[in-house]
């Protein structure tokens, strides 16, 4: 594989080539294909795919976050972004850029609350300096536990005048970078709504925290691969490294490679890893009808 034909390949599972993203049912189709993208691009970049630049069928001249406001491809692409999360097609984390959503394939959440959420969600987090948690964080998630979902405007009014939006934005950053909270709704006159992620959606917090971090982290290493077709050692510590820590992601790496589900492969003059080609060939033998069993066509 060349260089050039790697990127064609995620050209084309990132919809980049022309074939844009422009109902619901395409957009949860997109997540679902590439299980995780980035809302914007980011300034440096990462290796993962955008839903803006899916929406615009491009990766050129797409709009970062910070001028997101004044493009109408963004705020169309925001409306359908939102019923994904409406609808839990879709689950937004913060581990970015705090104002650049990440968003999750419903399929693999679980695997993603394994590796970062809390594993008892129910429990009052404690404020400092004995916990990663502010008073105020602690205060905003008993008063979303209580009244959720709510939103950050009705939030500053019960919590005080004196508390500023910066303040009261950072607090939910503390709570939400540990999925403790989640975006649910939006709407232009109140801002965003939240509410506690084990009420929003019990089924998937309950699976997983069943699930083990090598687990999780295992399937999520396959999926990425999926999405990006192949990348160096480097490119995959960066990426689950907003995650977990670096040395738990080259202990799964080793571990998939040793189990052969992952291979190298000569792209240019590098060597990267992708999953192991016997693998997605088993994967597509089993895809495909039986013999003599063709599908029947919808009406």
């Amino acid at each position: 594989m060349t260089d050039q034909e790697l990127e064609q390949f995620r050209h084309g599972k990132w919809r980049l080539d022309g074939r844009t993203v422009r109902t619901f049912e395409d957009a949860r189709a997109f997540v679902e294909s590439v299980g995780f993208c980035l809302m914007y691009p980011m300034r440096q970049q990462a290796l993962v795919p955008t839903f803006i630049g899916a929406w615009v069928g491009s990766d050129q001249q797409l709009p970062d976050w910070q001028h997101a406001f004044a493009d109408p491809r963004a705020q169309e692409a925001t409306e359908v972004m939102v019923r994904l999360l409406r609808e839990r097609a879709a689950y937004e984390a913060n581990r970015f850029d705090e104002n650049n959503a990440f968003l999750v394939a419903a399929s693999i959440f679980p695997y993603f609350y394994a590796l970062v959420g809390e594993r008892n969600p129910k429990s009052s987090p404690k404020p400092k300096p004995h916990s990663e948690y502010s008073q105020l964080a602690c205060d905003a998630f008993e008063l979303i536990r209580r009244d959720g979902p709510i939103s950050k405007q009705k939030m500053r009014d019960v919590l005080g005048g004196s508390v500023s939006f910066v303040a009261l934005d950072h607090a939910l950053g503390e709570l939400w970078s540990r999925l403790r909270i989640t975006r649910v709704d939006y709407n232009p006159a109140e801002g965003a709504f939240w509410d506690v992620l084990y009420r929003w959606s019990p089924d998937a917090v309950r699976a997983g925290i069943n699930l083990s971090v090598g687990e999780s982290l295992s399937a999520l290493l396959t999926k990425y691969l999926d999405c990006v077709v192949a990348a160096d050692q480097q490119e995959l510590e960066s990426f689950f490294g907003n995650f977990v820590p670096r040395s738990r992601v080259k202990e799964a790496i080793n571990a998939l490679l040793a189990a052969r589900e992952l291979s190298f492969t000569r792209v240019g003059n590098r060597s990267l890893i992708q999953i192991a080609p016997a693998k997605v060939e088993r994967a597509a033998r089993v895809s495909e009808p039986a013999p003599g069993k063709a599908s029947t066509p919808r009406a």
